[in-house]
């Protein structure tokens, strides 16, 4: 098969955040949080030790996924950590079920390991099913977290409405409303497959929206603030994957399809 050569950079701004992520606990030594926290595992000793750890992983995949001899590897790291992220948020959604920011924030870093997911697969040396499935669940599950984030934005209404700039017309509402929509019609677009490619473009192009009208204004208004910061690692994260899902889309994924026994899955390997 010829070598594909589109550029695709999914993968380079999932690891600029995971980069993000690992520079602000170095920081501010401490995890990622709200995202990023182990408050499931109580009053850990050394904790420091362990942001320490997990911020040289995200810095150290980051840089990893970047190239394409090493990206599997990053992006194995990488969904490793997002993925006991997501574990760690589990216990609070069993104590507090009626709340749905726990499940939604549970969705956020398996969105993250969906992005990890999908590069492992699709950066496979060898011709097999087992590295097409990898990227395909990766795709999937993406998708539920879609319909994730639209519930949580449908749930917390007026708090998504707080975030919009108020500058912004017609109105902050009208904004919460339509991205709520928008990730709505997204979600059914990945899932059923039809229109998918358009739709996960249009999520990335939203989502980068909200690093540029929301977090990043917060960040230099507020600097000395973690949460603004690691909120912009997250954002970028997320937006990172959804890219992933377009490149993934673009190089001849699919929602519905595994790769047949003895053809190419599809590759990024091509990528530099």
């Amino acid at each position: 098969m010829a070598k594909m050569t589109k550029i695709s950079l999914g993968r380079h701004v999932f690891g600029l955040a995971a980069i993000g992520f690992g520079a602000t606990s170095l920081i501010w030594h401490d995890f990622g949080a709200p995202w990023q926290q182990i408050q499931a595992l109580g009053n850990v000793p050394h904790r420091e030790l362990l942001v320490y750890i997990a911020a040289a992983v995200e810095i150290l995949g980051g840089i990893a996924i970047q190239w394409r001899k090493t990206a599997r590897i990053g992006a194995l790291a990488l969904g490793i950590l997002f993925f006991i992220f997501a574990l760690l948020w589990v216990p609070r959604v069993i104590a507090e079920p009626l709340v749905y920011d726990r499940y939604g924030n549970v969705f956020e870093q398996l969105s993250q390991v969906a992005g990890a997911m999908i590069i492992y697969g699709m950066f496979s040396s060898s011709v097999s099913n087992r590295a097409a499935r990898i990227s395909r669940v990766g795709y999937i599950l993406f998708g539920i977290c879609v319909i994730s984030f639209t519930l949580q934005q449908l749930f917390y209404l007026s708090a998504t409405a707080s975030f919009v700039p108020k500058w912004v017309p017609p109105g902050q509402m009208f904004w919460a409303i339509a991205t709520t929509i928008f990730f709505a019609f997204a979600a059914i677009a990945l899932l059923s497959g039809h229109l998918s490619l358009l739709a996960c473009r249009l999520i990335v192009a939203m989502i980068l929206g909200f690093q540029f009208l929301i977090w990043l204004p917060a960040a230099f208004a507020g600097s000395h603030n973690s949460m603004n910061w690691v909120g912009n690692a997250e954002n970028l994260a997320i937006a990172g994957a959804a890219w992933i899902v377009v490149d993934y889309l673009s190089q001849g994924g699919s929602f519905r399809s595994f790769t047949p026994t003895g053809s190419r899955a599809p590759s990024l390997t091509t990528v530099a």
